[in-house]
């Protein structure tokens, strides 16, 4: 027999009943029921029920075990008593009644508990993130995101590309976030970047003729903690394919992000046929560029029934052309307590309020607005937005560009307050069009707004004769149930045109050819058309486990302030270290 086991600890059946048997695994749980013991074992594959009373030689040793010591089992597998049975375990039907038990490795006190399922502060379970990987929910987001990986992979293979590796150490490179930085000890006041994404590399790829590109990317950021992405480093499904117009992209990846929710969709529904919608489209209607479909609510212009109306805030506001009020619909929400909630909401995000019409028996418009308008206008707005008796909606209003987030946030709220958002389907779509470049604020000065290797739609003439803030660019985006979970374009392959986007931006053709050289290189010698995407790997696994918690589905995360709490990370570096990589430090003063 094996040294430590014959069997895992998910493998015996009842068809296994008189064999004798030996296991190795963590004691899950110890009970004591009237001076039996009742071991339940655990390891990576699964849970057996192991007995031992007062007349087995392994009692003495028996008792003195404790939650999580790793412990060798040798027993005979026997039936469970009538009426014990566990149809929730595979291993549910039979026990092991232990004949010898060996300590393999004893555990101290615990900081947390692996048996259950009891939150637990952050900081603990990241510092002692073995223990917490061991608990059956995480372990088993890990296999999914394992497995979904492999589906990613076996998919892409199977739609005729071909994996590569791309260089970890590279180039600093402008792609809107911070790099993290690798000091070059032989070349002393120089450093690496790590990747953000590789972009360039892949793009490159297409240039060396290799016509279909995938790999599982890590990519790096030295970015501010988000919500929907871990701090420092992140996976993603990259792509790049050659000869390709944006329907073929669309094509190609349509049925592989398909395939893979309905993988382990669990059942639950998943869009078939993915809506394009364009950007400005998605923000007028859904307050957002990455919108959840499963909210039903569709906002609206309604600004007409306003303009020159009773209610002087809006209808000042509308003299401006550039300002509208935008109506988000409230199917079932026509309560006073209802629309004074959402006001108060409104209040609480640093907005002056939520203006709203309540409808009311008969169809009759009530609230402050209704009052100041009329009935007619009212009236009109309900027929507008397909609402009856008992509903309401609430208005947004002013610049557009300055309100849509808000609205966004609105609709979002609504959809959840009542209960409209069906939560057991994926609903998948393309976003569309994006503006090549916006303007910065801050700097004043126009930017890139997305992805600055796209091509413009209208190519090179457009960038010559259109104002660049109403060029739109072959760029898009996947949105799934609120959160984008893929990026790509079809990509500027021609030099002159390169050149020209970067010079809009505020980049000479020396910073072009300093910071992108090889790229740039590379177009003068044939670049065929070609484009592609990234898909973010953790934040599809994040979906397909039903968590909104990325540090759900990672094996040793972060906390939001960058640190690895179980390695210590970042951590100082030793004198001679620095010496080496001729570095002086200048830290703040505290």
């Amino acid at each position: 027999m094996h040294r430590y086991r014959s069997h895992t600890c998910g493998a015996l059946r009842d068809t296994d009943i008189g064999q004798e048997t030996r296991l190795s695994g963590w004691c899950h749980r110890i009970r004591d029921h009237g001076g039996v013991l009742f071991i339940d074992l655990r390891d990576h594959y699964g849970m057996t029920q192991c007995v031992v009373d007062p007349d087995s030689k392994a009692f003495g040793l028996a008792e003195k075990l404790r939650a999580e010591w790793v412990v060798k089992i040798d027993g005979k597998v026997r039936r469970r008593p009538e009426g014990t049975d566990n149809p929730e375990l595979p291993t549910g039907a039979v026990e092991v009644f232990i004949n010898e038990i060996e300590v393999l490795g004893e555990a101290g006190e615990l900081p947390m508990p692996v048996f259950g399922d009891q939150e637990y502060p952050e900081e603990i379970r990241l510092k002692y993130r073995f223990l917490d990987l061991r608990r059956e929910k995480l372990h088993q987001n890990i296999m999914t995101r394992g497995a979904i990986v492999d589906s990613m992979r076996a998919r892409m293979k199977a739609a005729g590309f071909f994996e590569f590796q791309t260089p970890i150490l590279t180039a600093s490179s402008p792609e809107g976030a911070r790099d993290f930085l690798v000091p070059s000890r032989i070349h002393a006041g120089k450093f690496y970047a790590l990747p953000q994404a590789p972009q360039q590399y892949k793009q490159l790829l297409m240039m060396s003729g290799f016509d279909r590109y995938f790999q599982i990317a890590p990519c790096f950021r030295d970015e501010d903690p988000r919500a929907d992405r871990l701090p420092g480093e992140f996976y993603q499904l990259d792509l790049e394919m050659s000869f390709v117009t944006q329907d073929d992209v669309f094509a190609a990846m349509e049925p592989v992000i398909t395939g893979v929710f309905e993988d382990f969709a669990g059942g639950k529904p998943v869009t078939k046929k993915w809506p394009r919608i364009p950007f400005a489209e998605s923000l007028r209607k859904y307050g957002t560029d990455k919108p959840d479909l499963r909210n039903p609510l569709v906002m609206q212009d309604v600004s007409e029934h306003f303009r020159g109306s009773g209610f002087k805030v809006f209808a000042r506001m509308l003299e401006d052309a550039a300002n509208q009020v935008w109506a988000i619909p409230g199917p079932g929400g026509g309560s006073r307590a209802f629309c004074d909630r959402m006001n108060s909401w409104a209040q609480g995000e640093g907005q002056p309020g939520l203006g709203y019409i309540m409808w009311r028996e008969g169809g009759e418009g009530a609230g402050p607005l209704a009052n100041n308008i009329g009935p007619e206008r009212t009236s009109a707005i309900r027929e507008q937005l397909g609402l009856k008796e008992g509903d309401a909606a609430f208005f947004v209003a002013g610049d557009p560009a300055k309100f849509w987030k808000f609205a966004g946030l609105a609709r979002t709220r609504l959809g959840e307050e009542l209960n409209l958002i069906d939560k057991d389907r994926f609903e998948l779509a393309w976003i569309v069009d994006f503006p090549m470049y916006e303007y910065n604020e801050e700097d004043k000065k126009v930017d890139f707004s997305h992805n600055p290797f796209s091509m413009p739609q209208g190519g090179l003439e457009a960038l010559q004769t259109q104002d660049p803030l109403t060029i739109k660019a072959f760029q898009y985006d996947i949105a799934c149930n609120g959160y984008e979970i893929a990026s790509g374009g079809i990509r500027n392959h021609k030099p002159q045109a390169m050149v020209k986007a970067f010079e809009i931006a505020g980049y000479g053709e020396d910073t072009v050819i300093e910071r992108f050289g090889g790229m740039y290189r590379a177009f003068q010698y044939g670049a065929p058309p070609h484009g592609g995407m990234a898909a973010g790997v953790d934040r599809i696994v994040m979906l397909l486990c039903g968590t909104n918690n990325l540090r759900e589905i990672s094996l040793f995360p972060m906390n939001q302030r960058a640190e690895d709490l179980l390695m210590g990370a970042p951590s100082e570096v030793t004198p001679k270290q620095l010496r080496e990589l001729h570095i002086r430090l200048n830290l703040p003063q505290t």
